[in-house]
């Protein structure tokens, strides 16, 4: 029992977002990226394993339904092009790609959902140039947290939050979590 171990440390968990705020936030994104995308019929879109995947398929749909347009759909399991694989995966779990479309000149919309240190946007793009050439990479995430260790930077930004190295962003989506909604896991010592 926790209540028995002195210093034990806990994990606080706020939410930040509710349903309604990550729908609010998501309509924003795809206003921005039809805005600025251009001939959506050029699009394909990637979403990252786990999270950014569900986020590329509400995307894609709401892109089809507002321009008529066939978009094509992947995702990528970046684990194996990690270059802190063995620090910080000790026993990676390996998560498959689907890029089912020819990449070669097309304008590839990357999705994540919370964009942190860069380096997982850096493995997927190492990813989708092994499958060819596409004519342009843009980025869309639905959170930005900053502490970037790359130099990567989103084209497309749901929202920005401020945080500190030791707090967690995490999204948890109805897809794969059972609801909407972002939390900040803060970590606290208790004593």
């Amino acid at each position: 029992m926790i209540s028995e171990m002195p210093h034990a440390s806990l994990n606080r968990r706020e939410t930040i977002m509710d349903a309604s705020e990550v729908a609010a936030v998501l309509d924003e994104l795809i206003a921005d990226i039809l805005i600025r995308a251009g001939n959506a019929r050029e699009l394909a879109a990637i979403g990252i394993r786990t999270r950014g995947v569900p986020l590329a398929r509400r995307i894609v749909d709401r892109l089809a339904e507002a321009t008529g347009a066939d978009i094509d759909l992947g995702s990528v399991g970046i684990t194996l092009y990690r270059d802190d694989l063995g620090t910080r995966f000790p026993k990676p779990v390996v998560q498959g790609t689907s890029i089912d479309f020819d990449v070669e000149g097309k304008r590839v919309l990357l999705v994540d959902d919370v964009l942190f240190t860069g380096r997982t946007a850096r493995a997927a793009l190492d990813e989708i140039v092994d499958f060819g050439r596409p004519a342009r990479i843009e980025l869309a995430v639905l959170i930005d947290r900053g502490h970037r260790e790359l130099p990567i930077q989103p084209d497309y930004v749901g929202r920005r939050l401020d945080t500190s190295r030791d707090e967690m962003v995490k999204l948890r989506l109805r897809e794969v979590d059972g609801e909407d909604k972002v939390e900040l896991i803060k970590h606290a010592e208790e004593g």
